[in-house]
């Protein structure tokens, strides 16, 4: 073969070692770090080219490849280079997926290959404890981002915020146990937008918030997330840590605007943005995407409760300007939505299936009795 040119037993990854990539992927990657000595999908080169201090990249197809890096790459591999980066990842550290947001995938490689913190002769990354941060939040009322002081209370599993940087009373005070933190960098418009939200009085209060400072953001996220792993260990003690790790955070698993009727389904149809919150089983919606409250919310229970959603909207029914809809349905009433797309609502209903045909979790046997009468308002 050709000096300069990769060699094919390098253009088909292993599966086994694909599996190991930085985040999900399909086989055969099509990149690679010449300088880390790992394939990686194309969404994550993009973020190794923005470190060419820690990692350098090449297309496995395109570009050329010497003798000394084709014996680097295969001397290395996925692997290997997770086992001796990834040796100790604790088990709050949020581990970014294929389809998140840019900051958490950027400040994952920095932990893990420049900063080096999972390495084992390292010390293991201890829980971050009580932690004081600055964030910039948008007010309830307005879209005006306020610098805030937040205060996490690890121990105490509270967090509370201040408006004023002295301040002795604090705005809210929330607890650790009905508190969710996820990244929101298209809807804040902000790509370190976070989104926390608690329970308040039987309500979802969202707080939107951002950093300036990518590390500074991840950071914070990943203390809330350990000081909800330890509330977790308290409640639930005979659960194995890899059952409550799935339970710290969650994403929405489907977001989008939808138009909904009322009960007696005469109602006029209006336009509101969903979010369904899987883990919690909510169905939530808002008259905007920021909107401090939710307006209504329905609780999804179980296939084996008398819970179901049908494609298509009863006889007799349309919707406002969109007819593509669906029809939740639990034991005390029917939910009548359209969507804009017949994309969007197969996308609304296989998530709505996926909830559905899930087991509660431990977490949804805690809170389902307060939310059996939650419904749409």
């Amino acid at each position: 073969m050709p000096p300069g040119r990769l060699r094919p037993s390098l253009r088909h990854v292993d599966p086994e070692d694909a599996d190991a990539a930085p985040c999900p992927q399909p086989p055969n990657p099509d990149w690679a770090s010449y300088k880390l000595g790992i394939f990686i999908c194309l969404h994550c080169s993009g973020v190794h080219r923005n470190f060419p201090d820690v990692s350098k990249v090449k297309s496995v197809r395109l570009d050329f490849w010497d003798d000394s890096m084709v014996e680097f790459m295969t001397s290395n591999g996925n692997l290997n280079v997770k086992a001796k980066f990834e040796a100790r990842v604790p088990a709050f550290y949020y581990v970014p997926q294929a389809s998140d947001c840019l900051v958490l995938k950027e400040q994952w490689i920095r932990a893990k290959y420049e900063r080096q913190e999972f390495i084992a002769h390292e010390k293991a990354v201890s829980p971050p404890g009580d932690r004081e941060v600055f964030l910039w939040k948008r007010g309830r009322d307005n879209a005006q981002f306020l610098r805030r002081r937040f205060v996490l209370l690890a121990r105490e599993g509270l967090l509370k915020y201040y408006t004023k940087e002295e301040g002795k009373t604090p705005k809210a005070v929330i607890h650790i146990k009905d508190l969710n933190a996820t990244f929101q960098t298209e809807k804040i418009g902000h790509p370190h937008g976070l989104q926390i939200t608690y329970r308040r009085e039987g309500r979802i209060r969202n707080l939107f918030v951002y950093h300036d400072s990518g590390k500074e953001i991840v950071d914070w996220f990943n203390a809330l997330r350990a000081a909800r792993l330890q509330y977790l260990k308290l409640a639930f003690p005979d659960l194995p840590e890899s059952e409550l790790v799935p339970l710290i955070t969650r994403n929405y698993l489907k977001q989008g605007f939808m138009e909904k009727t009322g009960p007696k389904q005469r109602e006029p149809f209006k336009k509101r943005w969903f979010a369904l919150d899987a883990l919690e089983r909510r169905l939530l919606y808002y008259k905007n995407p920021l909107d401090a409250f939710e307006q209504g919310q329905v609780f999804l229970g179980s296939q084996e409760q008398g819970y179901e959603v049908c494609e298509d909207l009863p006889k007799g029914i349309r919707g406002n300007r969109w007819k593509a809809g669906l029809t939740v349905i639990t034991p005390e009433r029917k939910f009548i939505f359209t969507c804009p797309s017949e994309k969007e609502q197969q996308e609304w209903l296989e998530s709505l299936r996926d909830v559905l045909s899930s087991p509660l979790s431990p977490l949804n046997l805690l809170t389902a009795p307060a939310e059996s009468g939650c419904g749409l308002r």
